[in-house]
């Protein structure tokens, strides 16, 4: 289901060293699965695909059906982990141009409180001004700034426009089980809810209801989802060096040691933008602590060739690349002959697009390996739900090991709250006076 070449970056290793990482993390892969290191206490997700009851799928298809019922728009509030995972599974499986079709099965889904934008907030009111709309406010204590803003104004507006009583069944709240503020508020105000479980981040929850009823809301196969991530914990959970997440994990911190102190994460697909993004945070939060970790970044191929192609091809040799490859396309499309052939293009006429992307992918490979740059190359047949779930978990369980690995807690991240505190000062929150 997934297949991991890593052939291209083991060259800049010695064999020894190679061999150190791995069994080096073998011992992280112990550490995880005896959950006896350091974040022990949110390790919910590692068996989460096996612990899904079919009755809770079930549960998340039903309230996606009743909270869109004549729906044309569901606005997903959250950041981060609250939003991200969602946001890439539902870019990779949608239409390229599903905003514009003209008839839909399922609403529209938007995202909002993942910025703190003026007039991105203002212009999403005038179309929800416009179009029947519902909501998923997705925060476990209820009070992060960025999703509290959005949530105060979207409520006001559905309140305003369905009145108080008809607004409350048009909110899902996915919060903690039993505290905090949108806890209470949900309790007062009578909203559905769904709870995020307590031993798993935000980063890691996208198999939790925070990323699968906004997944089932656009439409698509939370069970295959889930199915694709089970069969990769299995795969994943084996002692061995046939376990893919042990040599992502092990080549990775190899190359870290030899220098090369940024990752770039290259994606050929269009609609796989957003679980680069996701990608970003699920390593960036868990790795970047004591002044230690790989530099997550994230490029678009062919696109960023135009824009970052002459520095990856020639810059800096501190970084090395993980392609993300997809075997097959759903679509079929060729390229046409021309009788012309001003654009000089004739020498591919008849072949499809897809083809000429693989020759891209394959030539920029082995450009970049030869320019300097390791590369490391992570396979999926297809873009479903099932290949989707597995990639989501192969990465979750490699980030598990590789965090072990480099000594730090990869469930926690103390760092993000710098900057809050110096908001909350400069805006005049009580209390945060003396941080100015």
């Amino acid at each position: 289901m997934l297949t991991l070449n890593y052939e291209k970056a083991a060259s800049f290793v010695s064999a020894a060293e190679l061999e150190a990482q791995q069994e080096k993390a073998l011992e992280a892969l112990d550490t995880l699965n005896s959950k006896s290191g350091k974040g022990s206490g949110f390790l919910g997700w590692l068996h989460l695909p096996d612990a899904i009851a079919p009755a809770e799928i079930q549960a998340l298809q039903k309230a996606a059906k009743e909270l869109t019922d004549g729906v044309e728009i569901v606005v997903v509030i959250g950041i981060g982990g609250s939003y991200l995972g969602a946001k890439a599974v539902i870019e990779a499986l949608s239409h390229s141009f599903a905003a514009l079709l003209p008839s839909r099965s399922h609403p529209l889904v938007l995202f909002a409180g993942q910025n703190i934008g003026e007039d991105y907030l203002s212009e999403l009111l005038e179309i929800l001004n416009a179009k029947s709309s519902a909501c998923i406010v997705i925060s476990k204590s209820g009070t992060t700034t960025e999703p509290a803003i959005a949530f105060r104004i979207i409520k006001k507006h559905l309140e305003e426009k369905y009145g108080k009583a008809a607004a409350k069944n048009r909110i899902i709240a996915i919060t903690d089980p039993s505290c905090g503020a949108l806890r209470t508020l949900a309790v007062q105000e009578g909203y559905s809810t769904f709870a995020i479980p307590g031993d798993v981040g935000g980063r890691f929850s996208v198999l939790t209801p925070v990323g699968l009823l906004p997944i089932a809301v656009a439409g698509f196969d939370i069970a295959a989802l889930i199915s694709g991530a089970a069969d990769m914990a299995k795969i994943t959970a084996e002692k061995s060096l046939h376990n893919p997440a042990v040599n992502y994990a092990a080549i990775r911190n190899a190359l870290y040691n030899k220098g090369k102190k940024i990752e770039i994460l290259v994606n050929y697909h269009p609609k796989m933008h957003y679980l680069t993004e996701w990608w970003k945070q699920l390593y960036g939060e868990s790795e970047g602590k004591e002044h230690k970790g790989i530099f997550p970044a994230g490029v678009d191929f062919t696109s960023d060739l135009h824009s970052m192609g002459q520095y990856l091809q020639e810059g800096e040799r501190g970084l090395f690349e993980t392609v993300l490859s997809i075997g097959n396309e759903s679509s079929h499309l060729e390229i046409p002959f021309d009788e012309q052939d001003l654009d000089q293009l004739n020498f591919i006429a008849g072949k499809r697009i897809s083809e000429c992307n693989k020759m891209a992918e394959l030539g920029t490979l082995l450009a970049h390996v030869d320019g300097g740059v390791p590369v490391i190359r992570i396979g999926i047949q297809q873009l479903d739900a099932y290949a989707i779930g597995g990639l989501l978990y192969f990465f979750e369980k490699a980030c598990g090991i590789s965090g072990y690995m480099l000594g730090v807690n990869p469930f926690d991240q103390p760092g993000v709250e710098a900057y809050k505190k110096n908001m909350f000062a400069l805006l005049g929150k009580p209390g945060y006076e003396l941080m100015c």
